[in-house]
């Protein structure tokens, strides 16, 4: 990985390599702070649970985030402005077909082994523990999607934002307030990178399935 502006911290010790992560569990975010002017990578809940929320757990889903509403929903507003992330992975699952037989398929880039997907992130504050429990804030964060590009219209409608590795930086930079016109130039660097993308069938995967198995192809 290659940040020309500032080097981010190296990944964490313990981290493991994930190859099937659902909503809620954690994920790597790479991301910009505003207070110590250095990118670090750091673990986050994936669903984005908004500041002002009272509970962690919410009444609806917030692991994606639509390109179009960002600025429409109360729950995107104010990370757009200043909180995104990149959110690394090598790919990412979408299924095809009814309900009890759906047909999962890996969908990644074989040029490129690292995807930056646009996110947004937020801090929760548990206000029921202690000043000096380290448990008292959440890291959660959310993938941006926009409509899927023809090639990947057949799996799937939506596909994550996917940004070049040159635009991390500008999508990260705190000190950039973010509109549409940013979310709009995302949005069409994305469609060129999904362009790129290639997916195969996989076996059927349950939430808790792990390994390197669960995204071998199958004929």
């Amino acid at each position: 990985m290659l940040l020309t502006r500032r080097k981010p911290q190296e990944w964490s010790a313990d981290w493991e390599s994930r190859f099937n992560i659902a909503p809620t569990e954690q994920i790597p975010v790479l991301l910009d702070s505003a207070k110590t002017g250095e990118m670090r990578f750091e673990r986050a809940r994936w669903s984005l649970v908004p500041s002002w929320s009272k509970t962690l757990k919410l009444g609806y889903a917030t692991h994606n985030a639509r390109a179009e509403v960002l600025f429409e929903k109360a729950t995107w507003k104010g990370p757009i402005k200043s909180h995104r992330a990149i959110i690394p992975a090598s790919g990412f699952f979408e299924w095809t077909g009814e309900k009890g037989a759906k047909q999962p398929w890996f969908i990644h880039n074989p040029d490129e082994p690292m995807l930056g997907f646009a996110g947004l992130y937020s801090w929760w504050l548990d206000h029921a523990l202690a000043e000096d429990d380290p448990n008292r804030w959440t890291l959660t964060a959310t993938i941006v999607t926009s409509d899927a590009v023809e090639t990947l219209a057949g799996i799937h409608d939506r596909n994550p934002v996917i940004l070049p590795e040159h635009m991390w930086e500008w999508w990260m930079d705190p000190s950039l307030v973010g509109d549409q016109t940013m979310v709009d130039e995302a949005v069409r660097a994305g469609v060129a990178a999904a362009s790129d993308l290639e997916f195969y069938r996989v076996a059927p995967i349950k939430t808790k399935d792990e390994g390197p198995q669960v995204i071998a192809p199958i004929e």
